[in-house]
């Protein structure tokens, strides 16, 4: 833009103009103007004055003006008086007709010449102002569209990184672990990405882009799937292993829409497109179920489940399949039991109906060593407690003694005892609990904190985590370490921390996403 001599009314248009193909505020590029020609003014006039321009919005005039502070004297300001910036009641006469103190006057400047360098100089200050702007504009639109998917070109390549010109308007950033294991891109390719995050920077918002993560791949079925758009099937969870398999969870609240059926399509016309989008990867589209044990089974597709044991207190689950089945369930590196796992948010173990027969004897096997030290009773005993259904010594000792009562073979006098002996077993294990707690330094609020077991909360312990603000201070990632994913899945890691954050401080689970 050149306003060296230009028109005043021309000069609104061109800002005008400029305001467009920058797509920033008209009012940005006139305050870069008005900030040029005061630059220009202060060179000319002695950089040491309070010299500002403003530019009339309705005619285009220039106005330049010295502005001075109106003060008592020099003394009254001390150290801080500046001459060129301060004027007393008196001198400020000649700019005003009745100053005050801590009045603003003028003194109107005649409109500098802009001259070659002079018009150099605006030039660069409005460049790089009207180029702030449009960087601070390209950062608040991207910022407001993290987790939408945007349509690019490759630009450019460099060590299997993948630059991407995002519409002309900004470039998009991929990096060679967010693509698509064996997917070949070149410069000039179409290709789209999920905005994972967006960053302030000098150089313009880095636009992070990723085609691997769930949320991709959700947004893709977004677009495909009408249903899912309008909100009638709603997403529940997705997991994926990029380019090979991936398990989607869809559900609805109309029971006349086969959620399932409308997500794959007519002969996988819907699927199809995201499944090439993704580079070939296998997608199982699950019906999602607030029963853990039917959407486990679920999500195990496309292996038969022939006994699930779920545990809900470890959020573990136990999969019983026939002998042609275990491989199909475990998957290829096991890779459908992880992303199964994945999707429900369980820990999900799967052995075949011989290793379950195993376990069961295994576990009869222990529960009888457990209820005769316990108990102190024979093996008979124990093992016609097991046979009839009792699995914990919890369950003997707070049970109606009736039903003790009702076993073959017993009376009132050896149910009464057997819940006894349970109880004071139980006030043992207890007491030891909370005196090896205590030995370790640990807090009465985390060694009740009923919401894990307590072989967990011993081990948070030994972990240096002595009372249940140390647990709520840690995220979830940190409480998986500390336990390892064998002890703890992520999603229950989340659940426990959050359970933690509002015993220990009172804050809601809305309260603690925001």
């Amino acid at each position: 833009m050149s306003f060296e001599s230009m028109p005043r009314q021309d000069l609104l248009l061109a800002i005008d103009s400029l305001a467009q193909e920058k797509m920033i505020d008209k009012e940005t590029v006139i305050e870069s103007l008005e900030a040029a020609i005061a630059k220009i003014a202060k060179h000319k006039y002695g950089e040491e004055f309070n010299i500002v321009a403003n530019i009339d919005r309705k005619n285009g005039s220039i106005h330049v003006k010295r502005l001075f502070t109106v003060i008592e004297s020099p003394e009254s300001v001390g150290d801080e008086y500046d001459q060129n910036t301060m004027l007393t009641v008196a001198q400020a006469k000649k700019y005003a007709q009745n100053p005050s103190i801590g009045d603003v006057v003028e003194d109107m400047l005649p409109e500098p010449e802009f001259g070659r360098m002079a018009f150099q100089t605006a030039r660069q200050i409005m460049t790089a102002r009207v180029r702030d702007a449009e960087k601070g504009r390209q950062y608040e639109e991207f910022k407001d569209n993290i987790g939408d998917i945007v349509n690019g070109v490759v630009k450019r390549i460099e060590f299997g990184n993948v630059f991407v010109d995002i519409n002309g308007k900004a470039e998009g950033y991929i990096k060679n672990t967010e693509l698509i294991p064996g997917e070949k891109l070149a410069v000039g390719d179409r290709v789209r990405a999920l905005i994972m995050d967006v960053v302030r920077s000098n150089s313009g918002p880095q636009i992070f882009l990723t085609r691997t993560h769930p949320m991709f791949m959700e947004k893709l079925f977004t677009q495909e799937v009408p249903e899912i758009y309008e909100g009638i099937i709603k997403i529940k969870s997705v997991s994926r292993a990029p380019g090979s398999h991936a398990k989607i969870a869809v559900e609805t609240q109309d029971p006349s829409i086969d959620a399932v059926g409308m997500t794959v399509g007519i002969k996988g016309t819907r699927i199809q497109p995201v499944i090439n989008e993704c580079h070939g990867e296998k997608i199982d589209v699950i019906l999602y179920s607030e029963d853990p044990a039917v959407f486990i089974v679920n999500a195990m597709q496309p292996a038969k489940v022939a006994k699930i044991i779920v545990d809900e207190d470890t959020h573990t689950a136990a999969i019983v399949v026939t002998e042609d089945q275990q491989s199909l369930a475990i998957g290829r590196r096991g890779q459908n039991v992880r992303l199964a796992s994945q999707l429900t948010g369980w820990n999900i173990d799967v052995m075949s109906e011989a290793e379950e027969q195993e376990r069961r004897a295994k576990e009869f096997k222990e529960k009888t060593e457990l209820f005769t030290t316990a108990l102190d009773v024979d093996e008979t005993i124990a093992q016609l407690l097991i046979t009839e259904g009792f699995r914990t010594i919890e369950e003997i000792a707070y049970v109606a003694q009736s039903e003790l009562e009702s076993i073959e073979g017993f009376n009132t006098e050896l149910a009464t005892e057997l819940q006894n002996r349970a109880k004071n077993y139980l006030a043992k294990i207890e007491q030891d609990y909370f005196d090896n707690g205590h030995k370790m330094g640990m807090s009465d609020d985390l060694l009740n904190f009923d919401f894990i077991k307590r072989p967990i909360i011993m081990k948070l312990g030994e972990s240096d985590i002595k009372s249940l603000s140390d647990l709520a201070d840690l995220a979830a990632d940190e409480l998986v370490e500390i336990l390892g994913e064998d002890t703890m899945s992520h999603r229950l890691a989340e659940r426990v921390v959050m359970k933690a954050r509002e015993l220990a401080y009172g804050i809601t689970q809305e309260e603690d996403a925001e």
